[in-house]
């Protein structure tokens, strides 16, 4: 069989597939989406009505009347920006320190990183209650943004097999240059690990977004909440409402969609990790 024939019949296979297989991650959306739109008496139908009739708009206004959405809204924005922010200052220095610096102790330390990433965060969680506590942190947001700024083990770990793949060679000709190694790393390497860097901008930006433990326990006011927090709230006391509260999930998602849209090209070349080109 003529081997054009061959690659084309493989092509259409592999996209039937990843198309069959992408049906069971958009149809919750959709549903999501539709229920979020229904009547009450229409949300329940067997079998399921897809599209609402009529379409309830107002669902999304009553959903943002009855809870602060938009204060919980900006709560979350501000901590999942600055906790961002953090990932990306100190997750990147760390790891280049690790794949290109050579330091004593420094396998030891890394072999350590390793460990603590392999912790479960519940034999941690009251151990870090307890220190915020001392700390006068608990009620503020600070206990969910501050530790982003001593980087991330996982991060780190993703960075610095990103930053082993970079050429040392680049880095020579730098310091003959007379570069310093801060330098080196701002303006020669750190540019090169972009794709890296905002892929896990982009995971932290996730975790941050749809955080809810975090936020459970360390945020004791109502004002301070954020949108995971509203969302359990508006469960608990309006829970037979599934419109509404399908409504705010349908907000509370969008945005992370809507990002992943527009940077899926950057995330996928900074998970795979592929070096230079060329």
């Amino acid at each position: 069989m003529n081997p054009i024939v061959v690659k084309r019949v493989h092509r259409i296979l592999a996209h039937c597939c990843l198309i069959a297989a992408s049906i069971f991650f958009i149809v919750p959306f959709i549903w999501l989406l539709s229920t979020s739109l229904k009547p009450l008496t229409q949300i329940f139908t067997f079998p399921p009505e897809w599209i609402p009739r009529p379409f309830e708009w107002s669902n999304y206004s009553r959903a943002v009347d009855y809870i602060p959405f938009w204060t919980y809204l900006r709560n979350t924005a501000i901590i999942t920006v600055c906790s961002t922010i953090g990932v990306i200052i100190s997750c990147p220095l760390v790891a280049y320190s690790f794949a290109k610096l050579e330091w004593r102790g420094r396998g030891l330390l890394f072999v350590a990183t390793l460990a603590v990433m392999m912790i479960p965060g519940q034999v941690t969680m009251i151990p870090l209650f307890l220190l915020f506590t001392k700390l006068g942190w608990v009620g503020t947001s600070l206990p969910l943004i501050i530790p982003q700024f001593f980087g991330v083990p996982f991060y780190i770990f993703l960075l610095r097999q990103f930053f082993l793949g970079l050429p040392d060679a680049l880095r020579e000709a730098a310091r003959i240059d007379g570069a310093s190694e801060f330098r080196i790393y701002l303006q020669i390497m750190f540019p090169l690990a972009k794709s890296a860097v905002l892929a896990v901008a982009l995971f932290q930006f996730m975790a941050s977004w749809t955080d809810f433990i975090g936020p459970l326990l360390y945020l004791t006011n109502e004002p301070s909440y954020t949108v995971s927090l509203g969302l359990q709230q508006f469960q608990s006391q309006k829970g037979s409402e599934w419109g509404m509260m399908m409504a705010v999930s349908t907000m509370m998602v969008l945005p992370v969609i809507v990002l992943f849209f527009f940077l899926q090209k950057t995330f996928i070349s900074g998970i795979t990790f592929s070096g230079i080109k060329g």
